[in-house]
């Protein structure tokens, strides 16, 4: 029997199997060995390339043959995420890139180009973190948007976007001069006159992700860029599967911690016992989030307030575990765990990316916050 003539649930479990076996692959294999560079500074094209090949980065895509699943690509970012928090990050960004493209209303963007992308042959991140920030009344728009003949053109500069490189593009925002309360989104090419990349001031980890500062001088954006225009009905359409797919980036560092500390139970668990947030209370919390996130990844698309605020909830319940499970997996393992060469120390600096990456535990309570106040009865 082939896929073909299996009844639905059972072809999509034999997919969902043989992706997570081919990254499992490559995160245990020379992902691992790898790792520590990456954290150190080291961009692995190269594995994002091999990710991208084998599905990793665009299961939540329809493609013929392959609905699209998000519990799929979520699970794929967590497959790698127990390795290296780092890539788990790097894979988000493209997810992130392949949903803007495939969202859009705009055919230029699909066909060979969305291909591309999905087959990760070309790579992409995402500068949405400063619009996110700004719908949230956190921080202004940094990027300017003139209109031209054709597009528009862009001044500005966007301090931290990740998965970037000389050839690489990624979504953007900027605001409509002249227009109050109008913006676009674009994909925005790091080769195109009028941009430069520049390096960022060294991180404490997750140095090899490939963030820039991003300088757009009289950058002209064309119709085959655009995304949306305007952008913010566009965004609400996304805004529950772009912050969903942010979870794998959580469920993998929680579960590689959950694991480091399971390694050091025979040898340490008469006294780790009396330690808060044992190995086998996490996982329970754990798995309860997972089928939470699962939950909501059956209608990524929902554009309800009462859905995203499921979705704002899992994704800060998602932060907040990621905390606890790397700093209770340094507490089981003690002083190997605090080496710099260990990978329970640099998953301690990986959950902290997590609690601090836009939408940041402080921006999602404050989400969460207003959305709960605008369902209180008058």
């Amino acid at each position: 029997m082939n896929a073909i003539d299996m009844p639905t649930d059972v072809a999509a479990a034999t997919r969902t199997e043989d992706l997570l076996a081919a990254v499992r692959a490559i995160a245990q294999g020379p992902l691992a060995e790898r790792a520590q560079a990456i954290d150190e500074g080291a961009y692995p094209a190269d594995l994002l390339h091999a990710l991208g090949a084998v599905g990793a980065m665009s299961a939540h895509i329809d493609q013929p043959g392959r609905p699209g699943n998000y519990m799929d690509a979520i699970a794929a970012m967590a497959e790698a995420g127990k390795v290296c928090g780092a890539t788990a990050f790097m894979m988000w960004t493209q997810a992130a890139a392949a949903l803007y493209m495939d969202a859009s209303d705009n055919e230029a963007l699909h066909g060979d180009r969305l291909q591309r992308h999905l087959s990760g042959a070309t790579l992409g991140g995402t500068g949405l973190s400063n619009p996110m920030k700004s719908f949230a009344q956190i921080e202004n728009l940094l990027l300017k948007a003139t209109p031209v003949d054709g597009g528009y053109r862009i001044n500005g500069t966007l301090p931290w976007v990740s998965n970037l490189a000389a050839d690489h593009y990624f979504g953007a925002v900027a605001t409509v001069e002249g227009e109050p309360g109008r913006e676009v989104m674009f994909m925005l090419r790091c080769d195109a006159p009028g941009v430069t990349l520049k390096a960022c001031p060294k991180f404490s980890g997750m140095e090899g992700t490939g963030t820039y500062a991003v300088q757009c001088k009289d950058l002209v954006i064309g119709a085959e860029d655009i995304v949306a225009d305007p952008c913010k009905p566009y965004i609400r359409r996304i805004r529950g599967a772009f912050v969903l797919l942010q979870c794998g980036i959580a469920a993998g560092i929680i579960q590689g911690a959950i694991d480091s500390m399971w390694k050091v139970e025979d040898q340490l668990g008469h006294v780790n016992q009396f330690l808060d947030d044992r190995p086998d209370q996490l996982q329970a919390e754990f798995d309860d989030l997972l089928a939470t996130v699962a939950r909501l990844a059956e209608t990524p698309y929902d554009t309800s307030d009462a859905y995203f605020l499921d979705v704002l909830s899992a994704r800060l319940a998602g932060g907040e575990l990621c905390l606890r499970a790397a700093n209770s997996a340094l507490m089981h393992q003690g002083a190997r765990g605090y080496l710099m060469s260990s990978d329970v120390q640099r998953r301690v600096r990986e959950a902290q990316f997590v609690a601090i990456v836009t939408p940041a535990i402080k921006h999602l309570r404050k989400e969460v916050a207003a959305l709960c106040a605008d369902t209180l009865p008058a």
